[in-house]
Protein backbone atom coordinates (compact mmCIF):
# COMPACT_ATOMS: atom_id res chain seq x y z
CA UNK A 1 0.00 0.00 0.00
CA UNK A 2 2.99 2.31 0.49
CA UNK A 3 3.75 2.46 -3.23
CA UNK A 4 0.09 3.23 -3.96
CA UNK A 5 0.05 6.18 -1.56
CA UNK A 6 3.38 7.46 -2.85
CA UNK A 7 2.37 7.29 -6.50
CA UNK A 8 -1.06 8.78 -5.84
CA UNK A 9 0.68 11.77 -4.33
CA UNK A 10 2.93 12.12 -7.37
CA UNK A 11 0.32 11.61 -10.07
CA UNK A 12 -2.54 13.66 -8.73
CA UNK A 13 -6.24 13.24 -8.21
CA UNK A 14 -8.54 10.79 -9.89
CA UNK A 15 -10.26 11.70 -13.12
CA UNK A 16 -13.92 12.80 -12.93
CA UNK A 17 -16.42 10.24 -11.74
CA UNK A 18 -18.13 10.05 -15.14
CA UNK A 19 -14.88 9.06 -16.80
CA UNK A 20 -14.06 6.43 -14.20
CA UNK A 21 -17.49 4.88 -14.62
CA UNK A 22 -17.07 4.79 -18.42
CA UNK A 23 -13.63 3.20 -18.33
CA UNK A 24 -12.94 -0.49 -18.87
CA UNK A 25 -10.60 -0.33 -15.87
CA UNK A 26 -12.44 1.68 -13.24
CA UNK A 27 -10.33 1.09 -10.14
CA UNK A 28 -6.72 1.14 -11.25
CA UNK A 29 -5.18 0.70 -7.81
CA UNK A 30 -7.26 -2.32 -6.94
CA UNK A 31 -6.26 -3.90 -10.25
CA UNK A 32 -2.59 -3.05 -9.78
CA UNK A 33 -2.43 -4.43 -6.25
CA UNK A 34 -4.21 -7.62 -7.28
CA UNK A 35 -1.74 -8.15 -10.15
CA UNK A 36 1.21 -8.09 -7.75
CA UNK A 37 -0.38 -9.94 -4.84
CA UNK A 38 -1.75 -12.79 -6.94
CA UNK A 39 -0.05 -12.71 -10.36
CA UNK A 40 -0.99 -16.28 -11.21
CA UNK A 41 -4.67 -15.72 -10.44
CA UNK A 42 -4.62 -12.36 -12.19
CA UNK A 43 -2.99 -13.47 -15.45
CA UNK A 44 -4.74 -16.85 -15.41
CA UNK A 45 -8.06 -15.02 -15.41
CA UNK A 46 -6.95 -12.89 -18.36
CA UNK A 47 -5.72 -15.94 -20.27
CA UNK A 48 -9.09 -17.66 -19.94
CA UNK A 49 -10.66 -14.92 -22.04
CA UNK A 50 -9.12 -16.71 -25.03
CA UNK A 51 -9.53 -20.07 -26.71
CA UNK A 52 -7.11 -22.87 -25.86
CA UNK A 53 -6.87 -26.11 -27.79
CA UNK A 54 -5.54 -27.58 -24.57
CA UNK A 55 -6.00 -25.76 -21.24
CA UNK A 56 -2.88 -24.68 -19.39
CA UNK A 57 -2.01 -26.49 -16.17
CA UNK A 58 0.15 -23.83 -14.50
CA UNK A 59 0.20 -20.09 -15.02
CA UNK A 60 3.86 -19.29 -14.26
CA UNK A 61 7.23 -20.95 -13.89
CA UNK A 62 9.93 -18.46 -12.97
CA UNK A 63 13.55 -19.52 -12.61
CA UNK A 64 15.42 -16.25 -12.74
CA UNK A 65 16.01 -14.95 -15.36
CA UNK A 66 13.87 -17.41 -17.32
CA UNK A 67 10.08 -17.29 -17.16
CA UNK A 68 7.41 -19.40 -18.85
CA UNK A 69 3.67 -18.79 -18.84
CA UNK A 70 0.55 -20.92 -19.19
CA UNK A 71 2.47 -24.19 -19.06
CA UNK A 72 0.93 -27.17 -20.76
CA UNK A 73 -1.49 -25.00 -22.70
CA UNK A 74 -1.86 -25.12 -26.45
CA UNK A 75 -3.21 -22.18 -28.41
CA UNK A 76 -2.60 -20.16 -31.57
CA UNK A 77 -2.71 -16.38 -31.53
CA UNK A 78 -4.17 -16.27 -35.06
CA UNK A 79 -7.05 -18.55 -34.11
CA UNK A 80 -7.89 -16.09 -31.35
CA UNK A 81 -7.36 -13.05 -33.59
CA UNK A 82 -9.33 -14.29 -36.62
CA UNK A 83 -11.17 -17.64 -36.44
CA UNK A 84 -12.82 -16.81 -33.13
CA UNK A 85 -14.30 -13.60 -34.56
CA UNK A 86 -14.99 -14.81 -38.09
CA UNK A 87 -17.25 -17.55 -36.73
CA UNK A 88 -19.45 -15.16 -34.80
CA UNK A 89 -21.39 -11.92 -35.25
CA UNK A 90 -18.17 -9.97 -35.84
CA UNK A 91 -17.49 -11.85 -39.11
CA UNK A 92 -18.59 -8.84 -41.16
CA UNK A 93 -16.98 -6.20 -38.94
CA UNK A 94 -14.06 -4.38 -40.57
CA UNK A 95 -10.81 -5.78 -39.18
CA UNK A 96 -8.31 -3.74 -41.19
CA UNK A 97 -8.90 -0.33 -42.69
CA UNK A 98 -6.02 0.54 -45.02
CA UNK A 99 -5.45 4.10 -46.24
CA UNK A 100 -3.02 5.15 -48.94
CA UNK A 101 -1.43 8.58 -49.22
CA UNK A 102 -3.42 9.15 -52.41
CA UNK A 103 -6.76 8.64 -50.68
CA UNK A 104 -7.23 5.00 -51.66
CA UNK A 105 -8.82 2.80 -49.06
CA UNK A 106 -9.26 -0.92 -48.59
CA UNK A 107 -11.46 -2.56 -45.99
CA UNK A 108 -11.11 -6.20 -44.97
CA UNK A 109 -13.68 -7.76 -42.67
CA UNK A 110 -12.74 -10.49 -40.21
CA UNK A 111 -14.18 -13.08 -42.59
CA UNK A 112 -12.26 -11.71 -45.57
CA UNK A 113 -9.02 -11.40 -43.64
CA UNK A 114 -9.28 -14.98 -42.35
CA UNK A 115 -9.83 -16.21 -45.91
CA UNK A 116 -6.72 -14.44 -47.20
CA UNK A 117 -4.55 -15.44 -44.27
CA UNK A 118 -5.57 -19.10 -44.65
CA UNK A 119 -4.85 -18.95 -48.40
CA UNK A 120 -1.39 -17.47 -47.92
CA UNK A 121 -0.66 -19.91 -45.09
CA UNK A 122 -1.50 -22.74 -47.50
CA UNK A 123 0.85 -21.15 -50.04
CA UNK A 124 3.68 -20.94 -47.51
CA UNK A 125 3.22 -24.63 -46.76
CA UNK A 126 3.40 -25.34 -50.48
CA UNK A 127 6.77 -23.54 -50.51
CA UNK A 128 7.98 -25.92 -47.81
CA UNK A 129 7.58 -23.66 -44.79
CA UNK A 130 6.99 -25.74 -41.68
CA UNK A 131 6.41 -25.20 -37.98
CA UNK A 132 9.39 -23.41 -36.45
CA UNK A 133 10.79 -22.14 -39.77
CA UNK A 134 11.62 -18.43 -39.96
CA UNK A 135 10.19 -16.07 -42.56
CA UNK A 136 11.44 -12.53 -43.11
CA UNK A 137 8.76 -9.92 -43.93
CA UNK A 138 10.16 -6.81 -45.66
CA UNK A 139 6.96 -5.07 -46.67
CA UNK A 140 5.41 -1.62 -46.88
CA UNK A 141 2.59 -0.79 -44.49
CA UNK A 142 -0.17 -2.61 -46.38
CA UNK A 143 -2.70 -5.36 -45.58
CA UNK A 144 -0.47 -7.78 -47.49
CA UNK A 145 2.31 -7.32 -44.93
CA UNK A 146 -0.10 -8.14 -42.13
CA UNK A 147 -1.48 -11.12 -44.05
CA UNK A 148 2.07 -12.46 -44.35
CA UNK A 149 2.66 -12.10 -40.61
CA UNK A 150 -0.58 -13.82 -39.66
CA UNK A 151 -0.11 -16.60 -42.21
CA UNK A 152 3.26 -17.45 -40.69
CA UNK A 153 1.89 -17.56 -37.15
CA UNK A 154 -1.11 -19.61 -38.30
CA UNK A 155 1.11 -22.55 -39.29
CA UNK A 156 3.64 -22.13 -36.47
CA UNK A 157 6.32 -20.43 -38.56
CA UNK A 158 8.19 -17.57 -36.90
CA UNK A 159 7.96 -14.23 -38.65
CA UNK A 160 10.62 -11.56 -38.43
CA UNK A 161 9.49 -8.23 -39.82
CA UNK A 162 12.24 -5.91 -41.01
CA UNK A 163 11.25 -2.28 -41.40
CA UNK A 164 11.01 -1.52 -45.12
CA UNK A 165 13.48 1.32 -45.09
CA UNK A 166 16.47 -0.42 -43.57
CA UNK A 167 19.25 -0.99 -46.08
CA UNK A 168 20.99 -3.94 -47.68
CA UNK A 169 23.39 -4.76 -44.84
CA UNK A 170 20.68 -4.60 -42.15
CA UNK A 171 18.29 -6.81 -44.11
CA UNK A 172 20.95 -9.36 -45.02
CA UNK A 173 22.21 -9.55 -41.44
CA UNK A 174 18.71 -10.29 -40.17
CA UNK A 175 18.03 -12.90 -42.84
CA UNK A 176 21.21 -14.72 -41.90
CA UNK A 177 20.85 -14.41 -38.14
CA UNK A 178 17.28 -15.72 -38.21
CA UNK A 179 18.18 -18.51 -40.64
CA UNK A 180 15.16 -17.58 -42.77
CA UNK A 181 13.95 -19.85 -45.57
CA UNK A 182 11.59 -17.35 -47.19
CA UNK A 183 11.56 -13.56 -47.62
CA UNK A 184 8.21 -11.87 -48.32
CA UNK A 185 9.06 -8.50 -49.86
CA UNK A 186 7.49 -5.50 -51.53
CA UNK A 187 9.06 -3.99 -54.63
CA UNK A 188 8.18 -0.41 -53.63
CA UNK A 189 6.68 1.61 -50.84
CA UNK A 190 5.15 5.05 -51.28
CA UNK A 191 6.04 8.21 -49.39
CA UNK A 192 5.12 11.78 -50.23
CA UNK A 193 3.63 10.63 -53.49
CA UNK A 194 6.77 8.96 -54.78
CA UNK A 195 7.74 5.29 -55.02
CA UNK A 196 10.62 4.19 -52.79
CA UNK A 197 12.62 1.35 -54.28
CA UNK A 198 12.74 -1.77 -52.12
CA UNK A 199 13.38 -4.38 -54.82
CA UNK A 200 17.03 -3.51 -55.37
CA UNK A 201 17.66 -3.70 -51.61
CA UNK A 202 16.09 -7.17 -51.45
CA UNK A 203 17.98 -8.46 -54.50
CA UNK A 204 21.32 -7.32 -53.09
CA UNK A 205 20.55 -8.57 -49.58
CA UNK A 206 19.58 -12.05 -50.78
CA UNK A 207 22.35 -12.47 -53.34
CA UNK A 208 24.02 -15.85 -52.80
CA UNK A 209 21.65 -16.85 -49.98
CA UNK A 210 19.49 -19.97 -50.05
CA UNK A 211 16.14 -18.21 -49.69
CA UNK A 212 12.92 -18.02 -51.67
CA UNK A 213 11.58 -14.50 -52.31
CA UNK A 214 7.84 -13.85 -52.55
CA UNK A 215 7.26 -10.49 -54.27
CA UNK A 216 4.36 -8.15 -53.55
CA UNK A 217 4.66 -6.12 -56.74
CA UNK A 218 2.99 -2.75 -57.28
CA UNK A 219 5.38 -0.96 -59.60
CA UNK A 220 7.46 -3.15 -61.85
CA UNK A 221 8.09 -6.67 -62.98
CA UNK A 222 9.89 -8.74 -60.38
CA UNK A 223 12.42 -11.50 -61.05
CA UNK A 224 11.22 -14.86 -62.30
CA UNK A 225 12.65 -18.28 -61.63
CA UNK A 226 12.50 -21.13 -59.15
CA UNK A 227 13.52 -18.90 -56.22
CA UNK A 228 10.95 -16.17 -56.91
CA UNK A 229 7.15 -16.11 -56.62
CA UNK A 230 4.42 -13.50 -56.96
CA UNK A 231 2.48 -12.73 -53.78
CA UNK A 232 -0.94 -12.40 -55.37
CA UNK A 233 -0.45 -15.44 -57.59
CA UNK A 234 0.35 -17.50 -54.50
CA UNK A 235 -2.48 -15.97 -52.51
CA UNK A 236 -5.22 -16.58 -55.06
CA UNK A 237 -3.70 -19.76 -56.41
CA UNK A 238 -4.33 -21.64 -53.17
CA UNK A 239 -7.44 -22.54 -51.25
CA UNK A 240 -7.93 -21.41 -47.62
CA UNK A 241 -7.14 -24.88 -46.32
CA UNK A 242 -4.46 -24.18 -43.72
CA UNK A 243 -5.97 -24.28 -40.26
CA UNK A 244 -4.53 -22.70 -37.14
CA UNK A 245 -1.98 -25.17 -35.79
CA UNK A 246 -2.26 -25.92 -32.04
CA UNK A 247 0.99 -24.68 -30.54
CA UNK A 248 2.56 -24.78 -27.12
CA UNK A 249 1.98 -21.54 -25.28
CA UNK A 250 5.73 -20.90 -25.34
CA UNK A 251 6.12 -21.53 -29.08
CA UNK A 252 7.96 -18.56 -30.68
CA UNK A 253 5.62 -16.15 -32.46
CA UNK A 254 8.12 -13.67 -33.86
CA UNK A 255 11.66 -12.39 -33.78
CA UNK A 256 11.96 -8.62 -33.86
CA UNK A 257 15.42 -7.13 -34.07
CA UNK A 258 16.34 -4.13 -31.97
CA UNK A 259 17.82 -1.17 -33.80
CA UNK A 260 21.42 -2.06 -33.03
CA UNK A 261 22.14 1.40 -31.60
CA UNK A 262 24.17 -0.18 -28.78
CA UNK A 263 25.84 -2.93 -30.82
CA UNK A 264 24.78 -5.80 -33.04
CA UNK A 265 20.98 -5.96 -33.51
CA UNK A 266 19.45 -8.44 -31.10
CA UNK A 267 16.59 -10.73 -32.12
CA UNK A 268 13.99 -10.35 -29.38
CA UNK A 269 11.71 -13.41 -29.18
CA UNK A 270 8.04 -13.23 -28.20
CA UNK A 271 5.73 -16.23 -27.92
CA UNK A 272 2.12 -17.10 -28.76
CA UNK A 273 0.53 -17.44 -25.33
CA UNK A 274 1.95 -14.79 -23.04
CA UNK A 275 2.24 -12.12 -25.72
CA UNK A 276 -1.39 -12.70 -26.71
CA UNK A 277 -2.65 -12.32 -23.16
CA UNK A 278 -0.57 -9.26 -22.28
CA UNK A 279 -0.96 -7.05 -25.34
CA UNK A 280 -4.72 -7.61 -25.47
CA UNK A 281 -5.04 -6.83 -21.75
CA UNK A 282 -3.39 -3.43 -22.17
CA UNK A 283 -5.41 -2.50 -25.25
CA UNK A 284 -8.57 -3.17 -23.27
CA UNK A 285 -7.46 -1.51 -20.02
CA UNK A 286 -4.73 1.08 -20.61
CA UNK A 287 -5.94 2.17 -24.06
CA UNK A 288 -9.52 1.57 -22.89
CA UNK A 289 -10.73 0.40 -26.31
CA UNK A 290 -14.33 -0.82 -26.51
CA UNK A 291 -15.46 -3.63 -28.83
CA UNK A 292 -17.22 -1.42 -31.38
CA UNK A 293 -14.51 1.25 -31.61
CA UNK A 294 -11.92 2.24 -34.21
CA UNK A 295 -8.27 2.21 -33.10
CA UNK A 296 -5.36 3.78 -34.97
CA UNK A 297 -1.70 3.22 -34.13
CA UNK A 298 0.30 5.44 -36.48
CA UNK A 299 3.37 3.21 -36.35
CA UNK A 300 4.66 0.63 -38.85
CA UNK A 301 4.61 -3.16 -38.72
CA UNK A 302 8.42 -3.02 -38.68
CA UNK A 303 8.37 -1.91 -35.05
CA UNK A 304 7.00 -3.45 -31.85
CA UNK A 305 4.17 -0.91 -31.67
CA UNK A 306 3.01 -2.09 -35.08
CA UNK A 307 3.19 -5.75 -34.05
CA UNK A 308 1.29 -5.20 -30.83
CA UNK A 309 -1.14 -2.41 -31.70
CA UNK A 310 -1.66 -2.38 -35.46
CA UNK A 311 -1.83 -6.16 -35.85
CA UNK A 312 -2.28 -8.47 -32.90
CA UNK A 313 -4.07 -6.73 -30.02
CA UNK A 314 -6.79 -5.01 -32.11
CA UNK A 315 -7.57 -8.28 -33.89
CA UNK A 316 -7.59 -10.19 -30.61
CA UNK A 317 -10.25 -7.79 -29.30
CA UNK A 318 -12.25 -7.94 -32.53
CA UNK A 319 -12.10 -4.21 -33.26
CA UNK A 320 -11.21 -2.16 -36.36
CA UNK A 321 -7.52 -1.29 -36.78
CA UNK A 322 -6.45 1.56 -39.08
CA UNK A 323 -3.17 1.55 -41.00
CA UNK A 324 -1.97 4.31 -43.31
CA UNK A 325 1.00 4.07 -45.65
CA UNK A 326 3.12 7.16 -46.16
CA UNK A 327 3.84 10.43 -44.40
CA UNK A 328 1.27 11.68 -41.86
CA UNK A 329 1.52 15.27 -43.18
CA UNK A 330 1.07 14.42 -46.86
CA UNK A 331 -0.57 15.70 -49.03
CA UNK A 332 -1.09 18.41 -46.40
CA UNK A 333 -0.83 18.75 -42.60
CA UNK A 334 -4.52 17.99 -42.11
CA UNK A 335 -4.36 14.55 -43.79
CA UNK A 336 -4.29 12.64 -40.52
CA UNK A 337 -7.11 14.64 -38.96
CA UNK A 338 -9.25 14.29 -42.05
CA UNK A 339 -8.99 10.53 -41.68
CA UNK A 340 -9.90 10.73 -37.99
CA UNK A 341 -13.06 12.63 -38.93
CA UNK A 342 -13.94 10.41 -41.91
CA UNK A 343 -13.56 7.11 -40.11
CA UNK A 344 -14.61 8.29 -36.63
CA UNK A 345 -11.42 7.13 -34.92
CA UNK A 346 -11.91 6.77 -31.16
CA UNK A 347 -8.44 6.04 -29.82
CA UNK A 348 -5.11 6.94 -31.41
CA UNK A 349 -1.57 5.87 -30.51
CA UNK A 350 1.23 8.02 -31.91
CA UNK A 351 4.73 9.31 -31.15
CA UNK A 352 5.94 12.55 -29.54
CA UNK A 353 7.76 13.33 -32.80
CA UNK A 354 4.41 13.37 -34.61
CA UNK A 355 2.83 15.64 -31.99
CA UNK A 356 5.75 18.07 -32.25
CA UNK A 357 5.44 18.04 -36.04
CA UNK A 358 1.77 19.01 -35.82
CA UNK A 359 2.66 21.70 -33.28
CA UNK A 360 5.02 23.19 -35.86
CA UNK A 361 2.24 23.37 -38.47
CA UNK A 362 -0.14 25.01 -36.03
CA UNK A 363 -3.60 24.31 -34.54
CA UNK A 364 -5.48 25.54 -37.60
CA UNK A 365 -4.92 22.21 -39.38
CA UNK A 366 -6.67 19.91 -36.88
CA UNK A 367 -9.26 22.66 -36.35
CA UNK A 368 -10.45 22.10 -39.93
CA UNK A 369 -11.91 18.73 -38.96
CA UNK A 370 -14.46 17.29 -36.57
CA UNK A 371 -12.40 15.35 -34.02
CA UNK A 372 -15.29 14.73 -31.66
CA UNK A 373 -14.93 10.94 -31.97
CA UNK A 374 -11.35 11.02 -30.65
CA UNK A 375 -11.45 10.53 -26.89
CA UNK A 376 -7.98 9.21 -26.09
CA UNK A 377 -4.54 10.00 -27.51
CA UNK A 378 -1.75 7.77 -26.22
CA UNK A 379 1.84 8.79 -26.92
CA UNK A 380 5.04 6.75 -26.61
CA UNK A 381 8.37 6.10 -28.28
CA UNK A 382 10.45 8.81 -26.61
CA UNK A 383 9.89 11.33 -23.81
CA UNK A 384 6.73 13.40 -24.27
CA UNK A 385 7.82 16.93 -23.40
CA UNK A 386 5.33 19.06 -21.42
CA UNK A 387 4.88 21.55 -24.29
CA UNK A 388 3.78 18.79 -26.68
CA UNK A 389 1.43 17.33 -24.06
CA UNK A 390 -0.19 20.69 -23.44
CA UNK A 391 -0.58 21.39 -27.17
CA UNK A 392 -2.31 18.05 -27.76
CA UNK A 393 -4.42 18.49 -24.63
CA UNK A 394 -5.51 21.95 -25.81
CA UNK A 395 -5.94 21.58 -29.54
CA UNK A 396 -6.73 17.90 -30.04
CA UNK A 397 -8.70 17.21 -26.86
CA UNK A 398 -10.36 20.60 -26.41
CA UNK A 399 -8.62 21.39 -23.11
CA UNK A 400 -9.54 17.93 -21.84
CA UNK A 401 -13.26 18.46 -22.30
CA UNK A 402 -13.48 15.79 -24.99
CA UNK A 403 -10.82 13.32 -23.90
CA UNK A 404 -7.34 12.66 -22.60
CA UNK A 405 -3.69 12.65 -23.62
CA UNK A 406 -1.77 9.87 -21.86
CA UNK A 407 1.91 9.03 -21.91
CA UNK A 408 3.36 5.53 -21.73
CA UNK A 409 6.75 3.82 -21.87
CA UNK A 410 7.87 0.40 -23.07
CA UNK A 411 10.19 -1.16 -25.62
CA UNK A 412 10.66 -4.10 -27.97
CA UNK A 413 11.66 -6.40 -25.14
CA UNK A 414 8.50 -5.65 -23.13
CA UNK A 415 5.78 -6.12 -25.76
CA UNK A 416 3.26 -3.65 -24.33
CA UNK A 417 2.80 -0.61 -22.06
CA UNK A 418 4.86 -0.92 -18.89
CA UNK A 419 4.75 2.55 -17.32
CA UNK A 420 1.97 4.98 -18.11
CA UNK A 421 -0.88 7.19 -16.98
CA UNK A 422 -4.20 5.29 -17.07
CA UNK A 423 -7.04 7.58 -18.08
CA UNK A 424 -8.64 7.34 -14.64
CA UNK A 425 -5.60 9.07 -13.13
CA UNK A 426 -4.80 12.70 -13.74
CA UNK A 427 -1.93 13.20 -16.17
CA UNK A 428 1.01 15.35 -15.19
CA UNK A 429 3.00 16.86 -18.08
CA UNK A 430 6.56 15.54 -18.21
CA UNK A 431 5.73 12.53 -16.02
CA UNK A 432 5.14 9.23 -17.77
CA UNK A 433 2.96 7.84 -14.99
CA UNK A 434 3.02 4.75 -12.81
CA UNK A 435 3.87 1.05 -13.17
CA UNK A 436 0.99 -0.68 -14.90
CA UNK A 437 -0.63 -3.93 -13.67
CA UNK A 438 1.87 -6.77 -13.52
CA UNK A 439 4.84 -4.41 -13.38
CA UNK A 440 7.05 -4.10 -10.33
CA UNK A 441 9.28 -1.10 -11.00
CA UNK A 442 12.03 0.53 -8.97
CA UNK A 443 14.67 3.20 -9.50
CA UNK A 444 18.09 2.21 -8.17
CA UNK A 445 21.60 3.65 -8.07
CA UNK A 446 24.68 2.11 -9.66
CA UNK A 447 25.03 -0.29 -6.71
CA UNK A 448 21.46 -1.49 -7.05
CA UNK A 449 20.12 0.35 -4.00
CA UNK A 450 16.68 1.91 -4.33
CA UNK A 451 16.79 5.72 -4.41
CA UNK A 452 14.23 8.04 -2.78
CA UNK A 453 11.64 10.00 -4.79
CA UNK A 454 13.05 12.94 -6.73
CA UNK A 455 16.44 11.34 -7.39
CA UNK A 456 17.43 9.88 -10.73
CA UNK A 457 18.85 6.42 -11.30
CA UNK A 458 18.37 3.20 -13.23
CA UNK A 459 14.94 1.78 -13.93
CA UNK A 460 14.63 -1.85 -12.80
CA UNK A 461 11.73 -4.22 -13.39
CA UNK A 462 11.56 -6.70 -10.54
CA UNK A 463 9.39 -9.46 -11.98
CA UNK A 464 8.32 -10.80 -15.38
CA UNK A 465 4.91 -10.45 -16.99
CA UNK A 466 3.45 -12.64 -19.75
CA UNK A 467 4.25 -10.37 -22.70
CA UNK A 468 7.87 -9.80 -21.72
CA UNK A 469 10.49 -11.23 -24.12
CA UNK A 470 11.63 -14.81 -23.61
CA UNK A 471 15.15 -14.75 -25.04
CA UNK A 472 17.46 -13.37 -27.73
CA UNK A 473 17.36 -15.51 -30.88
CA UNK A 474 20.52 -17.62 -31.17
CA UNK A 475 22.06 -16.14 -28.03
Amino acid sequence: MQIEQLLKAQVGYLAPEWERQAANLRDFWAEYNRSLEDPEGFWGEEARRFSWFQPFERVLEWNFPDHRWFLGGQTNIVYNALDRHAKGPTRNRVALLYLGEDGREQKLTYGELLDRVARFATALKALGVREGDRVIVYMPLTPEGIIAMLACARIGAVHSVVYAGLGVAALRERIQDAGARVVVAGDVSYRRGKPVDLASIVLQATQGLDVHVVWFSRSKAVPEGPRHSDFNALLWGHKPEAGAVPLDSEHPLFILYTSGSTGKPKGVVHVHGGYMVGVAYHLRTFFDVKEDEVFWATSDIGWIVGHSYIVYAPLLLGITSVLREGAPDYPDPSALWGAVERYRVNVMFTAPTAVRMFMKYGPEWPARHDLSSLRLLAVAGEPLNPEAWRWAHTHLMDEGRRGFVVDNWWQTELGGPTLGTPLTLEARPGFVGVPLPGVEAKVVDAEGKEVPPGRGGLLVLGRPFPHMMRTIWGD
